[in-house]
Order: structure tokens, then C-alpha cells, then sequence
């Protein structure tokens, strides 16, 4: 459907700042919801946060409200994660992700790396 391609991981210390891009190709018309997800290793992957294309609405995991913030721009298919007050415990693997509205994910990413140093 959608080919993502994550990119701006990188090393930061504990409460420093990252931003994350996805980059998206092909339809986007009917995938809509665009999120991050994220994967220590070890650990299941969890949901980070989504934003819903049409109207901008937002929804973020407790663990990262007033830190994180997602912003997406349908028209340049993309889609930004800022993330602040990082600490040791957000370091994981950030997947984005796609689909349209009120169906299963279909599209993800290869991943980029976060790592938060102690």
C-alpha cells in the first residue's frame, strides 16, 4: 500500500530532544492515519502516538503526553515525530506507520534507532 522510510535516530542524553521524520510513497489517499510505534528489545512493541490526516486530530500514549508530539502533512506524505525530555526508557526501535481510517495497520517502516544514554 504505502512504503515508509523512518529516518533522525540517533544517540541522545537523558532529557535531550530528537526528531523523527517518515517519509512516505505511493497511495496515501485512503491511508489517512499515519503513528509511531516502538520496540525495545526483548519487549512488545507499543504504541507511541497517531495523527488522523484529515483534521490534524492527535492521540498519544500516556507515557510520552506533554514530551511528544506528532505532526503530519498529507499533501507532502509526511509524517514528523518531535520528541523532548527524552529519558533512558524511550530508547527503542521507532517504527511509522499507515493506514486508512478504521482498519488494521497495513504499512510500516524498517525502524529507526533511539537510543537515550543514563
Amino acid at each position: 500500500q504505502v512504503q515508509l522510510v523512518e529516518s533522525g535516530g540517533g544517540l541522545v542524553q537523558a532529557g535531550g530532544s530528537l526528531r523523527l521524520s517518515c517519509a512516505a510513497s505511493g497511495r496515501i489517499s485512503r491511508d489517512n492515519v499515519m503513528g509511531w510505534f516502538r520496540q525495545a528489545p526483548g519487549k512488545e512493541r507499543e504504541f507511541v502516538a497517531l495523527i488522523i490526516l484529515n483534521g490534524g486530530r492527535t492521540v498519544y500514549a500516556d507515557s510520552v503526553k506533554g514530551r511528544f508530539t506528532i505532526a503530519g502533512d498529507n499533501a507532502k506524505n509526511t509524517v514528523v515525530l518531535s520528541m523532548n525530555s527524552l529519558r533512558p526508557d524511550d530508547t527503542a526501535v521507532y517504527y511509522c506507520a499507515a493506514k486508512p481510517h478504521g482498519v488494521t495497520w497495513d504499512s510500516w517502516g524498517q525502524g529507526t534507532q533511539v537510543t537515550v544514554s543514563s
